[in-house]
């Protein structure tokens, strides 16, 4: 398994956090004021779990709800993205 750095940790959640991106599981917006024990607080999840292999880089990383994480838990699936309205069209 992957070693952790804190320090690491920490400008990682800044970086993720700084555009303020919806969950990258269910697609909504996170309310990046809400206490970090809020279900539905941001966190920062790895893509491909540590459990299963993945690292512990920034590339490896997206911003996500704390229940989605939770329910995402170690599986390797991919994200189920709700859309509000469709794509545009690029032509």
């Amino acid at each position: 398994m992957a070693t952790r750095n804190t320090t690491t940790r920490d400008r990682h959640r800044k970086l993720v956090a700084a555009e303020q991106p919806p969950c990258w599981l269910c697609g909504d917006p996170i309310d990046y004021t809400l206490p970090h024990l809020d279900p539905r607080a941001f966190v920062v999840d790895h893509i491909v779990p540590l459990a299963k292999g993945g690292q512990d880089t920034l590339n490896n990383k997206r911003a996500a709800h704390r229940d989605c994480t939770r329910a995402k838990s170690d599986k390797l699936e991919s994200p189920v993205i709700r859309r509000s309205r469709p794509l545009a069209r690029r032509g």
